[in-house]
């Protein structure tokens, strides 16, 4: 099962027979395990990884450190999901450290991104201190090089 999962994190459009070929399995054996593996949870979801810098859509992406005082009983969990609902932000963890919550956010504009920190980040109770980082320039994310200027060094083969 674990062979399937790294295949489908590698390449999630590889078609069903491809799958089953380079796991010796059936068609059927491995879809089942594809819907199984979906009905649990264990795959979440699929995404598709876009360059929009090279596509003209130029967004701000913020990475904000969050130290929050956590509530009886829940923890970090019930800040943790009001921060993680709202629609700008992309993601969350829980981290060791420094900081308690890594929030990375998307807006259209530095100034989107840093009224979305004062006035709806900071200001939710237990919110103790953010740090604002902007991204400049992505060079890898998520295993894939974002701009490979690395070249075909292979000799040509002609008849």
């Amino acid at each position: 099962m674990r062979e399937l999962l790294e295949l489908l994190e590698h390449d999630a459009r590889r078609p069903v027979s491809e799958l089953a070929a380079l796991l010796h399995r059936s068609e059927y054996e491995v879809e089942k395990q594809i819907q199984e593996l979906e009905k649990n949870k264990i795959i979440m979801g699929y995404n598709a990884l876009i360059n929009w810098e090279k596509y003209g859509d130029n967004t701000v992406t913020s990475i904000i450190e969050v130290n929050l005082m956590p509530q009886r009983e829940v923890g970090f969990d019930a800040i943790a999901e009001r921060i993680y609902r709202f629609d700008e932000v992309r993601t969350v963890y829980l981290m060791s450290g420094s900081f308690d919550l890594l929030v990375i956010i998307e807006g259209k504009s530095l100034q989107e991104v840093a009224n979305f920190v004062a006035t709806r980040l900071a200001t939710i109770e237990g919110v103790t201190a953010t740090r604002s980082h902007f991204m400049l320039k992505p060079y890898k994310k998520d295993g894939i090089i974002m701009d490979d200027k690395e070249c075909d060094r292979r000799l040509v083969v002609s008849p």
